[in-house]
């Protein structure tokens, strides 16, 4: 249970909120000099998005309906992103836009976690991933010309950031592993070669563990350490597994047109230059949809809607999903998520 409420317990935090309210500011001014339109979007949405991994917060909408009137109840879910909503936007030609939208990610909660809180999404119409890449630097730069810091670190923002792709990534970092010659099947990678070759590095395979799970083991005990600590860091073109809404690189099929953003020990951005192929995308939500169920039994319904989008025509773009509370955190210094939210939902003690 936490403890009652206090005064002090906000003025401690007083000076990471100002500076978390003047980013906000900042950014809005950012990207409205850039033609961006602000908008809103529903919180409560009928799938709350397809990544197996994340767990929903459910609940049930009851319809108030007079006695002619036909309808009734049905489940929607708080959103892991406002991603599937702004792309119907762009697909209805609202042309460059973004959001501050508050997202729900069940179960999560640390230091750099909390079950709710705030993403900052933007999308340009026509924008490759380079310019998105531009784009995210000259915004990083603008709103926090300081540098980024945690308690531990200080990483400048007035170098240019470093651009790494996950294959140089797992070279580097993992004794030359080459990560794309375990995956021969883009779509469908076996772990059996991930495992061979992890296994020179003192990495065993673990019983019933996937390609993704010992993927993202590597990722996470070898690289993500090791990247956005003397400036922060771009790692580029994922394999293609681990990237369903993202158009795969038309040189090497083998990878995905993602990125994610590192800086002073935190992962602060995912972004796409966007699948807009339907049937494709289809296919994709199909294999995420087979894994929650494995996973879970849980059979996750698709966004009908958001693919009717697609069909519809999304434009060429890119676009990003920049953890808000994350950036706060490394403008002010502070390594704990609960200092720059007003009210923290639960306690994230370092």
């Amino acid at each position: 249970m936490s403890p009652p409420w206090h005064p002090g317990r906000l003025a401690a935090r007083l000076p990471f909120l100002r500076r978390r309210a003047r980013l906000a500011a900042d950014i809005r001014a950012v990207l409205g000099s850039r033609g961006y339109m602000e908008v809103e979007t529903p919180v409560l949405q009928p799938c709350p998005g397809m990544e197996p991994h994340l767990d929903p917060f459910a609940t049930r909408y009851a319809a108030k309906l007079g006695p002619s009137e036909q309808g009734g109840a049905r489940d929607l879910f708080l959103q892991f992103s406002p991603e599937f909503a702004m792309k119907k936007l762009l697909a209805g030609g609202s042309g460059p836009i973004f959001q501050f939208a508050r997202v729900f990610r069940n179960g999560e909660a640390g230091p750099n976690h909390q079950p709710e809180f705030t993403m900052l999404e933007w999308y340009g119409p026509g924008l490759t991933l380079d310019g998105l890449m531009d784009e995210t630097e000259a915004l990083v730069r603008a709103v926090v010309p300081e540098g980024l810091r945690s308690p531990t670190l200080a990483v400048p923002t007035d170098r240019r950031f470093e651009r790494l792709t996950v294959a140089d990534a797992f070279r580097l970092h993992c004794g030359g592993l080459d990560i794309l010659a375990t995956a021969p099947d883009p779509l469908v990678p076996d772990v059996g070669l991930l495992a061979a070759a992890a296994a020179p590095l003192g990495v065993a395979h673990r019983p019933g563990e996937t390609w993704q799970d010992l993927f993202f083991r590597l990722l996470l005990d070898r690289i993500e350490p090791a990247i956005g600590r003397e400036r922060p860091t771009f790692l580029t073109h994922w394999p293609a597994s681990e990237a369903a809404l993202s158009r795969r690189d038309a040189h090497d099929p083998r990878v995905a047109l993602r990125f994610e953003l590192f800086a002073a020990g935190l992962e602060l951005a995912n972004a796409y230059e966007e699948l807009t192929d339907a049937a494709e995308q289809r296919v994709r939500f199909a294999a995420w949809a087979a894994e929650r169920k494995a996973m879970t039994g849980e059979a996750r319904a698709v966004d009908e809607e958001f693919l009717a989008a697609l069909d519809h025509g999304l434009p060429p773009c890119a676009g990003i999903a920049m953890g808000f509370d994350r950036l706060a955190m490394l403008a002010s210094g502070t390594g704990r998520i609960g200092d720059v939210l007003w009210l923290p939902v639960v306690p994230s003690g370092a």
